[in-house]
């Protein structure tokens, strides 16, 4: 078992060692992952929009129970309703805020991934290891 850590195996199903092997199993690592980071990456999106709709519908909402409050004759009290939809508005905001804050993380380690990913081919096109690892 000794060894086997740092070595990948081909599409012919031959062990491949040292650096070239890291890198093909870093590069298929992040081919393997890639539709699911863009799968959750446009899922995200489509949350954050609905939530954009969904807190312009309360916004509406509020507005109409405020104008339907004011034009009654009779004394409906609907302010613990308004209140009620403005703390929903509020939870919907904090949760599209988290969201949003979570979708850029996500966008900068794809970025940082792909950027290595660049990197580590560049180095093995070329021939040049960095300082301490295995050369071919």
């Amino acid at each position: 078992m000794a060894g086997t850590g740092s070595a990948a195996v081909s599409g012919a199903g031959t062990p491949v060692a040292g650096p070239a092997g890291r890198d093909l199993f870093a590069e298929g690592l992040l081919e393997f992952l890639r539709p699911a980071v863009q799968q959750l990456d446009s899922h995200v999106h489509a949350v954050r929009e609905s939530q954009v709709e969904l807190r312009e519908q309360i916004d509406n909402l509020a507005t109409e129970l405020c104008r339907i409050n004011e034009d009654q004759k009779v004394a409906l009290d609907l302010d613990p309703y308004v209140k009620k939809l403005l703390n929903a508005r509020r939870r919907v905001v904090l949760v599209n805020n988290i969201l949003q804050n979570a979708q850029e993380r996500l966008r900068r380690l794809n970025h940082s991934v792909a950027k290595e990913t660049a990197r580590r081919r560049a180095m093995l096109d070329s021939g040049v290891y960095p300082p301490g690892s295995p050369s071919k």
